[in-house]
This record gives C-alpha cells, sequence and structure tokens, in this order.
C-alpha cells in the first residue's frame, strides 16, 4: 500500500471517530473499551465506533420548489397549464387546497430549509436587499441548521439541484466565503444557480463551489432539462456508491420565475390557446376547480383589479402581443413538468419509488406581477422602474419570444388569471393571491385516499417538521456545539391518514414588504398594499396601510371585507400581529422595492476608485462588481502572438451592459442601456492595434455631475485618440442577476456578438480600472 493510500486510511479514520464523537444530532454508541492494548497488533482486538446510519427503514426524501407559480396555473390545481406528471403525482398522493408561503422567494425557501418564520431567520425580505436589523440581515443562522443539514448527520445522502436565493451579496464570489452555499448548509453535492433567477439559455451555474463552464451549451437543451439530467446522474451514482443509504434530494429549478423561455416546439403547442384573454381564462379556471373539487361550492371569485384592463378593451394588436406571452409562460411551466416526470421515470425504474416520500409545492409564492399591465421582454428592467422597448418593438419582436434573445415576464393579467380565485400577486403578504400555493404529498402505503384534497391550514415552515417526523429523526438540540432554535413549524404528517382532520395550525402571521397579516382560527386580518408589485415606491407608508377582514372559514377566496361588522375582532388580530411580529424581529417595517433605496440599506462597504486585475478568465459576482456609472477609464496592458479577438471586460448582458472588446485586432465598445434597439451604443476604433503587445485605453467622461449623464467614449493607443462616439442613454443596471463582471471573457448572456467568441485570444497583463476620473 502506498504513503498516500496509508494517509487517507488513516485520514478516513480519523474522520470515522470525529464524526463518532460528534453526537449533537443522532445518539451513537461506540463499544466500551477496558483493558490495555497488547505490545504488538492484534487485528481481533481492534473496535470501531458504530458509523451513523438512517433510522431502520427511513425513506427517501425528494423536495420540489417551482418559482412564481400561482395556485390557479398548473392543471392539478384548476389551471390551463397542463401538468400530467404533477397529476400523476397527485393521483397517488394528497392534494392540499390551503398552503401558504410568505409571498417571495428568499423568505419562502428560508422557512422551508429552516422550520422557522421567515423573519427569525434573518430572511424578511430578499437576500439581495437586506438591512441592519435582526429580521432583515439575510444570514441563515447559526442556531437553524438545515433540513439538509440533520438529514445529512443522520445518515442521509444529501443533494440541492437548482436554484439558491439564499446566499448574502458578500458571498456569492468565486474565492468564498462560502458558509451558506449548499455544500456548507448540509448538501454534500450542489448544482445549480444563486440568486434570484436565471437565464434557460444562458444560465451561469455553480457545481460545488465551482463554476460551470457554459460557452459550448447547445440552444435546443435549456436549463430545467439539464437540472434533471444531472438529478438523475446523482441518483445513479448515490445508488451505485451506497445503495442502502436513503437520500434526501432538494430539487428547486427556478420555473417560472423570469425569464420565461422555452424550446420553441412547445411554445408551438399553446398557439391561439390564450387568444380568448385573462377574464374567460380566470373564470374557465374557477369552473374547473369547482368541479374538481378543489374550492368550496360557494367560493366567490375575486374581482379584477382596476389596474389590469379588461381583455376586451385592448386593440387587436394588444391582443395578439399578450397572447403570445401566455403561450410562452404555458410552454415554460408544462416542459418543466415534463421534466419531472423524468424524474419520477428514473425513480420507478430504479424501485425506488416506493420507498420515497415526495413533497411538490407548486410555487415559493403566488404568480409574478413584476411585469406591469404591458409585460416585458427586458423584465428586470420592469421591476427597478426603467423604460425598455416599446410596445412597437415588442410586437415587431414577437416570433422571438420565449426565445433565447428575450428575458420576458408576461402582463400582470395573466397573473391574475393564473392566481384563480385568489385576489393580488407575489410580493403582497397580506393576500392569498401572494401567498396561498398548490402542494402535492405522496408517500406510496402510508398516505390514506389517494388523489383526496386535505384543507388543513399549513405554512411552509411546517414541511421541515414534516420531514423529519417521516424519517423518524428528532430535531436536534445542539449542532456544531450551538444550541438550536426550536422549529417554529409543526408536522403535517396528521394529514396522511386523516384528510378530514381539523387543522392542527390555529394561527400564522405573514409579512413582505410592509404587506401583512395575521391568520387564526378561519380568521384573517390583512393590510391593504400601498403599490403593485411593479411599482418600486410605495403610496404610503406601512403605519398607514387600512386593514381589512376576511373569515376564511365561510370565504375561501378572501372576497368580503367584514371589517365593518366584526370590529373588535379586527382590533384583536392586529394585537395579535403586533405581539407575533414582535417576538419574530417583524419590525421596523418597509414597504418600498427602489434599487437606490437598497443600495443605501445594504451592509456598507468601502469605496474603491482603482480596481487592478490580471490574467483572464477572472469573474467578479454580480453583486458586487463596480459599477460603472459617471466618469471612468480602463486601461488595458497585453500581449499576443497573432490577430487579437474577444472581450477585455464585459459585464452584464445585451439587456443592459457593456463590453470593451477586440475584434480583428481593431478596438470596439459596446453599451446597451436596455434591449431596445434605440438603446445600443457601439464605437468602434479606426485603427488596428500591434498584435504582440500592447496598451489599450478606454475613457467615458459623462457630460454631467450626474450619476447617469449621457457622454462620451475614447478609445486611446500609444496616446493617442482611434476611436470616439457618443452613449446617450446609460444603464441603471447591468443585467441579469446571474451575469458576472468578467475580464477577458464574456459569460452567460453576451453584452455583443463576438464572431471569433468571447474568450480573448491574447493575454491580459494588467487591468486598471479607475472610477470617477
Amino acid at each position: 500500500m502506498s504513503v498516500l493510500a496509508i494517509g487517507s486510511l488513516l485520514g478516513l479514520v480519523s474522520y470515522s471517530f470525529a464524526v463518532a464523537q460528534d453526537r449533537s444530532t443522532l445518539p451513537i454508541s461506540a463499544p466500551e473499551f477496558s483493558g490495555k492494548l497488547a505490545p504488538s497488533l492484534d487485528a481481533s482486538k481492534s473496535f470501531w465506533p458504530d458509523l451513523i446510519k438512517a433510522p431502520e427503514g427511513a425513506p427517501n426524501v425528494i423536495l420540489v420548489l417551482t418559482d412564481d407559480v400561482g395556485f390557479g396555473a398548473a392543471s392539478t390545481f384548476g389551471g390551463p397549464v397542463p401538468t400530467p406528471n404533477l397529476d400523476r403525482l397527485a393521483r397517488s398522493g394528497a392534494v392540499y387546497n390551503n398552503f401558504h408561503t410568505t409571498a417571495m422567494c428568499s423568505p419562502t425557501r428560508a422557512s422551508l430549509l429552516t422550520g422557522r418564520n421567515h423573519h427569525a431567520v434573518g430572511t424578511g425580505a430578499l437576500t439581495n436587499v437586506t438591512m441592519g436589523f435582526p429580521g432583515y440581515d439575510g444570514i441563515l443562522p447559526l442556531q437553524s441548521a438545515t433540513i439538509g443539514r440533520i438529514l445529512r448527520d443522520n445518515g442521509f445522502s444529501t443533494a440541492w439541484i437548482g436554484k439558491h436565493h439564499n446566499v448574502p451579496n458578500e458571498e456569492t464570489g468565486e474565492t468564498g466565503p462560502f458558509t451558506h452555499w449548499p455544500t456548507n448548509l448540509g448538501f454534500e453535492e450542489f448544482y445549480g444557480f444563486l440568486g434570484s433567477e436565471s437565464d434557460q439559455f444562458y444560465p451561469v451555474l455553480q457545481h460545488g463551489t465551482n463554476r460551470v463552464a457554459i460557452e459550448s451549451r447547445n440552444n435546443e437543451v435549456i436549463l430545467d432539462k439539464d437540472f434533471v439530467d444531472h438529478a438523475i446522474l446523482w441518483l445513479r451514482r448515490q445508488d451505485a456508491a451506497a445503495p442502502d443509504k436513503p437520500f434526501f434530494l432538494y430539487f428547486a429549478p427556478g420555473t417560472a420565475h423570469a425569464p420565461h423561455q422555452a424550446p420553441p416546439e412547445w411554445i408551438t403547442r399553446f398557439k391561439g390557446k390564450f387568444d380568448a384573454g385573462w377574464d374567460k381564462l380566470r373564470e374557465g379556471t374557477y369552473q374547473r376547480q369547482l368541479k374538481m373539487g378543489l374550492i368550496p361550492a360557494k367560493t366567490k371569485m375575486t374581482p379584477r383589479p382596476r389596474e389590469i384592463p379588461a381583455w376586451d378593451s385592448l386593440s387587436s394588436d394588444q391582443k395578439r402581443l399578450y397572447a403570445r406571452y401566455m403561450e410562452v409562460f404555458a410552454a415554460m411551466l408544462t416542459y418543466q413538468d415534463a421534466q419531472f416526470g423524468r424524474l419520477l421515470d428514473e425513480l420507478e425504474a430504479s424501485g425506488d419509488l416506493d420507498n420515497t416520500l415526495i413533497i411538490f409545492i407548486e410555487g415559493d409564492n403566488g404568480g409574478s406581477a413584476e411585469g406591469g399591465p404591458e409585460g416585458s421582454l427586458n423584465e428586470l428592467m420592469t421591476v427597478i422602474g426603467q423604460k425598455d422597448q416599446s410596445f412597437d418593438e415588442q410586437l415587431r419582436n414577437i416570433d422571438k419570444l420565449g426565445g433565447p434573445d428575450t428575458y420576458q415576464v408576461y402582463p400582470a393579467g395573466w397573473t391574475w388569471a393564473t392566481n384563480t380565485p385568489f385576489p393580488l400577486y407575489k410580493q403582497i403578504g397580506s393576500h392569498l393571491g401572494g401567498t396561498r400555493n398548490g402542494l402535492v404529498i405522496s408517500w406510496p402505503g402510508h398516505i390514506d385516499k389517494l388523489g383526496h384534497l386535505r384543507s388543513q391550514f399549513h405554512h411552509v415552515i411546517d414541511i421541515a417538521p414534516t420531514i423529519l417526523e417521516a424519517v423518524k429523526v428528532p430535531q436536534p438540540k445542539l449542532v456544531d456545539g450551538v444550541r438550536q432554535d426550536p422549529f417554529d413549524g409543526m408536522s403535517m404528517s396528521y394529514t396522511f391518514t386523516k384528510p378530514k382532520a381539523k387543522s392542527a395550525r390555529k394561527t400564522q402571521y405573514f409579512e413582505l414588504l410592509g404587506n401583512r397579516a395575521i391568520y387564526q382560527d378561519g380568521w384573517m386580518a390583512s393590510t391593504n398594499p400601498g403599490r403593485m408589485p411593479w411599482q418600486p415606491i410605495s403610496s404610503s407608508s406601512p403605519e398607514e396601510f387600512t386593514w381589512s377582514l376576511y373569515h376564511l372559514d365561510t370565504d375561501f377566496a378572501q372576497a368580503h371585507d367584514v371589517a365593518q361588522q366584526y370590529p373588535e375582532k379586527l382590533k384583536t388580530l392586529k394585537k395579535l400581529f403586533d405581539e407575533e411580529a414582535r417576538k419574530y424581529d417583524v419590525y421596523p417595517l418597509r414597504a418600498d422595492l427602489d434599487a437606490v433605496q437598497s443600495a443605501k440599506l445594504r451592509r456598507p462597504k468601502e469605496r474603491r476608485s482603482e480596481y487592478v486585475y490580471r490574467g483572464n478568465d477572472i469573474h467578479i459576482a454580480w453583486s458586487e462588481q463596480p459599477m460603472l456609472l459617471g466618469a471612468f477609464s480602463i486601461n488595458v496592458q497585453y500581449s499576443g502572438n497573432g490577430p487579437l479577438n474577444g472581450a477585455l471586460l464585459a459585464t452584464g448582458s445585451a439587456l443592459s451592459g457593456w463590453a470593451f472588446a477586440i475584434e480583428d485586432g481593431f478596438p470596439i465598445v459596446k453599451h446597451s442601456a436596455s434591449s431596445a434597439s434605440t438603446d445600443q451604443y457601439v464605437i468602434r476604433a479606426s485603427r488596428p492595434l500591434s498584435q504582440n503587445k500592447g496598451n489599450v485605453a478606454f475613457r467615458f467622461r459623462p457630460d454631467g455631475p450626474q450619476r447617469f449623464s449621457p457622454g462620451t467614449v475614447s478609445i486611446v493607443a500609444n496616446d493617442q485618440v482611434i476611436g470616439s462616439g457618443r452613449i446617450e442613454r446609460i444603464g441603471f443596471l447591468t443585467m441579469g442577476p446571474g451575469e458576472s463582471f468578467d475580464i477577458g471573457n464574456d459569460t452567460g448572456r453576451l453584452v455583443m456578438s463576438y464572431p471569433k467568441g468571447p474568450a480573448f485570444s491574447g493575454s491580459i497583463d494588467r487591468l486598471l480600472l479607475k472610477l470617477g476620473q
């Protein structure tokens, strides 16, 4: 045996002892040893501590969480989008129509993973818009170990495939710290993306903590398929290496968050399916829900919000464009369902399906209305309140919708329709259109009355306790020596065999961006929002929001405000909300989702005026990149051996971004202020650079001191200006969150077309970026 092999063996033995001595999550017994060891080796005298094993008979667990899918979108819940594989799961399990999320991405995911209320784990809002207050710092605390960590420490193989939107901005870089990446949250395998969303065609992914190269991706194989491919491969490897070891797979594909994208042949399937519009679509969904018994017979559907136009009031061109938006959304969701079906097929083929608990949450919040009444081909610009393509340009690009050249989100009318029968949308945590999501749980042999409805009131914090009860693992008191906070959630497993049982959960608070609600024993008190999701600034402060009262036991869809009839009840519930808010660090309240305000509230960073980079293929995380606003200069010392091509520096994408590149030896600058054709600026040098070694500089001089002032770009070589041009609009932010600030390359969605590819063909010896010069 080699020295390396012996060292590895000794390391494994040491690790086994270390694991055995960490009894914080599972009582582990080691054989008692007494007496003295013999001076010579005697294998019969050796002793080993017990290996960590899952409880006898523990099932595998798959937890699925989709994104921005309203209650009434999928066919499983009466919606217009066919989801035959979720239907298939529902027939073999239990369907829940009274399950709740937090109304937004990061908070729901924090609660799902930890079993605690979102403010209690520092995630009162998006991880990207943190504030220096206990409920909003965006940091999952050590006293709230994730369900992945608990299961891993109790003998499960663990994997996380898909979206992770609970990493603080400061930890998103490729050099760490990786404290809140999945591999440090209890998941042995991670393959996915960080942040709010990902391009289906040009994703920037991480495997473990390493960036995944995607330059050679085929546009026909998009992200949803890639995720299931990886999940299946992991399951097969896990089965090969440890067939007797149960697994926990957390699968969070990111569909159907914007950008709405799908293979073209799947989009074609829905051509003409939504020409009747959102009013009739909502009515049709409502009727199906009644027929399927998904909603009580006396449910009254809530009216269309005044901000959304009636379909019949639209022009023929508006109807044509908006219907296409919905066709793409439907294609994306049904394509994702088909990929989930492949995962079910794999479980059947392996024989694991009969011993697997599958929990499928259709949406981390209600449908997203962040595209506004008109929708957008550049969702992020709408979210931050910036103009992008005009209606006429969108109409000209109608055949591109859903493809690799768009980054779209549908009009809010479709959101309202796919949230049937509830009012309002994602972000509005006070109303069921933001918080009520469909849930399906399947566990062969453990659920009675398959396919039947469960209507107990439950919340996303109840999922982790449900899993632990199913696998017979207690919540640990200590993890890594840190005393654990108790779960805020409770197990739902009583509903498996008692579909008509009374709800065990009696009380639950909701708060998201100032929108608040409190549920108790069938009643819900809710504030009324000061802004719509596509509006960054609230018309009033949270303290000024009015309150409404609903008796959900008799008003399933939250349609009848009875505050006038029961003023004392409302007063009691408002007091209860205040008690819960103080208990869980809900205060202070914030109503706006403004990018400038968010930047001011985040963790302070030391201002820098200079950045130096050496070498090619360097990537800075989107949230941590230098901002090219106001005056700046970029000075590049390079060397090469032949014609020069590729990006020297690129940030963002063609949706909004900068590229400083060389094309056949000629320097070039490209700036996209938005995806609109009128916001594309290209400045080319008049002569080429030296092929061997040289220096080139790019300088932007704004017309005035304003942060987004237009200005002039100059390209300089050998102290001579070899190119210049105007940029009349500066992009507010580079797009999108999955992009990075790249040196010597342009990864993800490209800022510009590179005839010879985005990777720089030479070497960057030194790149000096100066801001404010």
